[in-house]
């Protein structure tokens, strides 16, 4: 390291940030994050007391536990979606299952922001796909004629590849 050189952090900053961009589009990176903001006013909703002045309400019901076991399980099928893209299709029907169930048991889905979260994420999973390589431009692009093979005029008549015009295809021997 010589005296000119100085730490870049910027470099670090541009590493992290293309290696996270290179990873969320690898798998339903948006899917899995709204289903995991949706298990969360699920879970979270309907054990909290409110207070307006002097009144507490409080909106904890013997549903509560189910409440609970449904957001846990959509910040498990968000993370799932993240980790284990291949499963992307289950996770992402039981998130809009458990999302529509949660209508019935957790406060109208958490006051319908868990619900409507789990729905969207749901969907954006069940839809993703993922990408395809990025093709070559034409002339980068081989010719789209198949190789042809002819037998030389040597004496132990070897083949060589070449294409109908009778241009080398750049194959090589293995002498």
């Amino acid at each position: 390291m010589s005296a000119d050189t100085r730490p870049q952090p910027i470099d670090n900053f541009r590493r992290f940030r293309h290696s996270f961009r290179h990873w969320r589009g690898q798998r339903p990176f948006w899917a899995g994050l709204l289903t995991l903001l949706g298990g969360i006013p699920i879970m979270y909703i309907p054990y909290q007391t409110m207070t307006l002045g002097d009144l507490s309400i409080r909106l904890a019901t013997t549903a509560g536990a189910g409440s609970l076991i449904i957001g846990v399980l959509l910040v498990v099928l968000g993370l799932t979606m993240w980790f284990q893209q291949h499963s992307r299709i289950f996770a992402g029907v039981a998130a809009i299952l458990l999302g529509l169930v949660s209508l019935v048991v957790s406060n109208f889905g958490a006051f319908l922001i868990g619900f409507l979260l789990a729905l969207i994420g749901g969907a954006l999973s069940v839809s993703w796909m993922p990408g395809k390589p990025i093709a070559a431009p034409a002339a980068d692009r081989p010719s789209e004629e198949p190789v042809r093979l002819t037998k030389d005029a040597s004496p132990g008549g070897e083949v060589s590849g070449t294409t109908p015009g009778g241009e080398f295809d750049g194959g090589h021997r293995g002498d």
